[in-house]
């Protein structure tokens, strides 16, 4: 029998679509599942009609493929892939490949590129964007790990990932985790982009009482300009559609947001390199302050508060419109900013090469956060890869100049009327603390000085001298 060129373990719904699109781009494929049923399910279903293997056992799986074998794991991050790695290693040999296309933590993506150095199997991390769609017709695939495993599965992973302009949204990421860590910022920026629109969404429908057709109709109109995004076009999407009573089925959606932990591994990672990665930060404190629900309905009922809907002349309507969406985008500017200083300061704790245009070129296809904006990153870091920030940028200063106006504006008038902006008003006072050349921290350095003797220096003498003074002694 024909060898398989690569091999696939995880069945669910990213891991069936995935191998459909290595089926339909000529790649031999042989699967499994831990539930074996679910392999006879899919090639008597899904799968009916391609060269697809079902195998039912480790052994039979690893017998199918071609030398050296590749394996891409599509299984729950965690102890299953730790499990499916020691069910595998038996069989294996060295120069084997396994790739974990799942969300695993990078941490573990790193223990087990060395772990399986020293076995002589080679490891591969490889992030995965955009979801069912993007499995299917062509994701964003962000792979790294072991580079000797790279050029074996390069031909493979490039032809089934989304092309933009010709050029896959597939490119090497760097060693260790990195592969995994550019996946996690990834899934932290889609956590901060879905929270400002979000943010938008009930500014205009709590503090304008627009009707929720009325901000669909908005949100079609902000995806044909600079908000030109995946996640803007299926909110028009979604706000049009109706339930069996005619109403929109967004209102029938029980208010509580769930996560599976990469924007906390995002927001845990910038307190432990020191990045104020504060817009992702709220974005995740308010899926929990969401899961609150039981409280909340309570607090709704004592708490008290402005109006969230305020007056307005029908001159100012189109004013408040155009100011939500440029706090929207300012604040976009503010996440990707945040993310990619995250990702530079972990480039030099981690010691990777990170290529910063070229991730955002593969962040333009297949992935959640694939949108216009991401081709004036590329341009920003073609024009200085050592850019320090994306404010520092020209294109960048010149868009938030152009839009701060408006997000002060929606800032102010949602805190006004009690409408929460915990998105906006994060990078908006991000922004403002980022432009000043001073800021309060030397009265912070003087207490932590007074209670502690934590020391400080001083703007008079050479960085690196610290002085304590006896504080109590005088004032």
């Amino acid at each position: 029998m024909e060898k398989a060129d690569v091999g696939l373990i995880g069945l669910a719904v990213m891991g069936q679509n995935l191998a459909l699109n290595i089926n339909d781009h000529g790649f031999r494929l042989a699967v499994f599942n831990r539930t074996t049923s679910k392999v006879d399910d899919f090639i008597n279903g899904a799968a009916s009609g391609t060269a697809i293997i079902g195998t039912h056992s480790i052994e039979e799986f690893v017998s199918t493929l071609e030398s050296p074998r590749r394996i891409l794991l599509m299984v729950k991050a965690g102890k299953v892939v730790d499990h499916f790695i020691e069910l595998l290693l038996p069989h294996l040999e060295t120069g084997d490949i396994i790739m974990d296309g799942g969300n695993s933590l990078y941490k573990d993506t790193t223990r087990r590129v060395k772990s399986l150095e020293a076995l002589g199997i080679i490891y591969l991390g490889t992030g995965i964007s955009g979801g069912e769609e993007g499995a299917r017709n062509g994701p964003s695939i962000m792979p790294g790990g072991n580079k000797k495993g790279w050029p074996h599965v390069k031909g493979i992973l490039q032809s089934i990932s989304a092309k933009v302009d010709g050029e896959p949204c597939c490119g090497w990421i760097g060693e260790q985790g990195a592969g995994h860590y550019v996946k996690m910022v990834h899934n932290g920026i889609e956590y901060g982009d879905m929270q400002l629109i979000c943010e938008a969404y009930q500014f205009l429908r709590e503090g304008l009482s627009l009707s929720v057709d009325e901000i669909a109709d908005i949100f079609s109109q902000w995806n044909e300009g600079e908000l030109n995004s995946y996640l803007i076009e299926i909110t028009s999407h979604i706000l049009r559609v109706k339930d069996t009573d005619g109403e929109p089925l967004v209102d029938k959606i029980l208010d509580t947001a769930g996560q599976k932990g990469t924007g906390k591994w995002t927001a845990i990672n910038s307190l432990e390199l020191g990045i104020p990665l504060t817009l992702i930060g709220e974005a995740v404190f308010a899926r929990f302050l969401s899961a609150l629900k039981s409280e909340r309905v309570k607090a709704s009922k004592v708490l008290s508060g402005p109006d969230a809907t305020f007056e307005y002349s029908a001159a100012d309507k189109e004013n408040y419109i155009t100011a939500v969406k440029e706090a929207l985008y300012a604040s976009k500017i503010i996440s990707y900013t945040q993310g990619y200083m995250l990702m530079r300061e972990a480039a030099n704790e981690y010691k990777w090469n990170l290529n910063y245009g070229g991730i955002a070129l593969m962040w333009r296809g297949g992935c959640i956060i694939r949108s216009r904006f991401l081709e004036s990153i590329k341009q920003a870091y073609s024009k200085n890869p050592e850019l320090e920030s994306l404010l520092l940028d020209d294109f960048f200063q010149q868009a938030i100049a152009a839009t701060q106006n408006g997000w002060r504006k929606t800032v102010s008038r949602a805190i006004e009327s009690g409408i929460p902006v915990p998105g906006f008003a994060a990078a908006l006072t991000f922004y403002d603390g980022y432009r000043m050349a001073s800021v309060p921290a030397n009265l912070l350095q003087a207490q932590r000085d007074y209670f502690g003797a934590h020391t400080f220096e001083r703007i008079d003498k050479p960085r690196g001298q610290f002085f304590h003074h006896e504080w109590a002694n005088e004032g």
